[in-house]
Order: structure tokens, then sequence, then C-alpha cells
């Protein structure tokens, strides 16, 4: 799923519109729209094979669920399961879900609806969730939830998997495996995470949501409207590229669509992308 989102002015309300136009070439047709300024995004899982289990990072939207404040997401009826099959994965075959955080479109595939009830998508997984964004989503403890993007998300994508008793909870950091590693990367929500990679000589880092936009790329202190602490994400964005740069790392962010992921380089003030990824533009 990908496609216009929102208009550029109100996704990064500080981010100048001069800085729209000296990076069209960069960022036309895959991540702004050509005659609209719309932002282009994309909604995807990664889907990654390690240690002998199959392992998927980040859910998207997820169907049948009420979003009230995203029409577009509202009631969905996609073929995401469909596409996992097509890539050689059952649901049952998952060993492991990551939620970099609990943002309504990163966890909607946690559950489907299966008569009237929701229930885990992955029945034989384990999910790891940030304990910060499990405590500051659930809206006994957060009444400004509703009305807000994130309404219903907990009720609908979270406490079922919780419920049913396969959700772990980590703080700061969490060994996968011997080659992937969460880290906390707070900002964006209180418990955002990124998924490090070291396999030989080999690094990359699933970013979640550290990056919404290529500008962000060379603009590091912008923010989406969507950050909860904006002092933080920005540090956290600087931090964690720089650990990109100086470990020659692949960046994966959530919702770059067109070659999705890239290598960054460091120019003093900023950073600069280097390379695209080889992959299939989407």
């Amino acid at each position: 799923m990908h496609g216009p989102i929102m208009p550029a002015d109100q996704f990064f309300p500080d981010l100048p519109e001069q800085a729209w136009r000296d990076h069209r070439e960069t960022l036309v047709p895959d991540h702004l729209g050509a005659e609209d300024a719309m932002v282009h995004v994309a909604m995807q899982t990664w889907l990654l094979r390690s240690g002998g289990r199959t392992i998927l990072v980040d859910t998207g939207v997820g169907n049948d669920k009420a979003r009230p404040a995203v029409a577009a997401w509202d009631h969905l009826q996609l073929d995401y399961l469909g596409n996992l099959e097509r890539a050689g994965v059952r649901p049952e075959d998952v060993d492991l879900v990551v939620n970099t955080h609990l943002h309504v479109d990163h966890v909607g595939w946690n559950t489907r609806l299966v008569d009237g009830v929701w229930v885990p998508t992955f029945p034989n997984a384990t999910y790891l969730m940030p304990k910060a964004d499990f405590d500051f989503w659930n809206p006994a403890n957060n009444p400004d939830i509703a009305g807000g993007v994130n309404e219903n998300v907990f009720e609908d994508s979270v406490a079922p998997v919780h419920a049913a008793g396969q959700v772990r909870l980590w703080e700061t950091s969490h060994p996968i495996d011997a080659h992937l590693r969460l880290e906390a990367a707070p900002g964006h929500t209180p418990g955002s995470g990124v998924v490090k990679l070291h396999s030989g000589p080999d690094r990359a880092l699933f970013a979640g949501d550290l990056l919404h936009t290529p500008l962000q790329v060379t603009h590091p202190e912008h923010n989406s409207c969507f950050c909860e602490d904006p002092a933080q994400a920005r540090w956290t964005r600087r931090r964690l590229l720089g650990w990109a740069v100086d470990n020659t790392a692949l960046v994966l962010p959530a919702h770059f669509s067109g070659h999705s992921a890239l290598e960054v380089e460091d120019m003093g003030s900023g950073f600069a992308i280097r390379k695209w990824a080889p992959f299939a533009r989407y």
C-alpha cells in the first residue's frame, strides 16, 4: 500500500517550502506528488529470515478496522496475507513480530477479525512491543487518544495479542538473535525502537519512523507532525544516521516507497543520500 497521505506543509509544518523545491528531483514521484505537493509514503512490512526464524518488522494498517480519523484506512480490505503467502510465508510460519512502535500503521495486521472477534494473525509468533508505548497508548492511561489517529488501535490490535499471552514487552534494548538487536529510539513515540542487523561485514538499520521523507536525511532537524517529543526525535535521528554512516549501514525506513532503502553519508550539518538500494521501485 503506497501513495499520497498528507500535504507537505501539514506533515512537516516547520520544513521550509524551499527545501521541497531544492530537492524536487530526488523526491518526485516516489516521495512527493508532482502537482499537488502531497507527501507519498508506503505502508509495508519487512520480512526477515534469521537464526532459523521468520520475522516480520511492523504490520501495517490492517483490515476491517475502524479508523475514524483517517478515512483512507477505515475498514480496509487489502490482500496483505496473500502478499505474504506469495513471499512464501503463511501466518502460522511467523515466529516473531516486531512492532517498532505502536502507531496505527505499524500494528494493524497484529490481529484479524474472525467471527466478530479480534484474534492474533500469527498464532505461533511472539510479538515484541516496547513497554513505553504499551503504557502510553493504552487509553486507560491516555485519554487524549480519543479522536486521534490511534483511536481504537490498542483495543483491536494490541490488547487481543496481549490477552492471548503472545506479547513480550521490552525496554532499552533486546537481543533477537546473534545478528539482530532491538534498540530504543525514542522521540517519535516514547517507546519507538529500531532493529540493528550485524551479519559478517554487513550492517543494516530497520529504522521504523525515524524518517518519513528523504528530506529528513538532508534536514535531520525537522520532524513530522506526529513526533511526540520533537527535541528527542531530532537527537535520535542524528544519532542513528551517524551510526549508519559510521557502519556503512543500509537504512530501511518503514515508509519509503520508490527504492525503499538507502545508504547515507555525513555532510557536516546534516547528511546526504549516498545511494539508493538496488531494490525494484515500489
